[in-house]
């Protein structure tokens, strides 16, 4: 089995004097980010690999995530994921080693919503239509595959374990509009 955990960026500030690249987490993104890494850890799902793109929101999301691990997290910058389309999203991810066993991918929408998408052929029915209507900053779909090589992932091949925001680990009932 392979596991996916597919997050998206926490809430960044909206411009940055750098340009889009350099966009910082906001103070709830920071909080929503680290409150996704407690989420991992408290349930027990710690990935053998993080990657992340090159955007500094996306590096901070990461960074939040992992501070919440107590033992390291093997982790690199992709620079090709920053707005990458789904169809290079699913290369890199056919290229991940087989020694990885659950991946931890952070980047942005709307190449990881489209991805979730296309990835996920089964699952709870009210996450699916959750996922499908909003992918929020900071969500985490959690995609799971019946796969011996990361190279064999395919189109509606991994079932949707688990969809979480930060809304719901809040206990909010909606999410803002991000």
């Amino acid at each position: 089995m392979r596991r996916l955990l597919l997050l998206r960026h926490g809430k960044a500030d909206r411009h940055s004097a750098g340009g889009d690249r350099e966009r910082p987490l906001t103070r709830r993104g920071m909080e929503d980010s680290r409150r996704m890494g407690e989420y991992l850890r408290d349930a027990h799902v710690a990935p053998d690999l993080a990657v992340a793109s090159n955007a500094r929101r996306a590096k901070q999301t990461l960074d939040q995530v992992l501070d919440a691990f107590p033992n390291h997290v093997t982790h690199l910058i992709e620079n090709t994921i920053y707005l990458a389309t789904v169809d290079h999203l699913v290369e890199v991810l056919r290229q991940t080693p087989d020694k990885v066993g659950t991946l931890l991918a952070v980047g942005h929408n709307p190449g990881f919503a489209e991805l979730a998408y296309w990835l996920a052929g089964s699952g709870e029915t009210d996450e699916l239509a959750l996922m499908r209507t909003k992918f929020p900053t900071a969500a985490l779909a959690m995609l799971d595959f019946e796969i011996d090589h990361w190279s064999d992932v395919r189109r509606g091949g991994a079932r949707l374990a688990r969809f979480v925001t930060p809304g719901i680990l809040r206990g909010e009932a909606a999410e803002d509009p991000d």
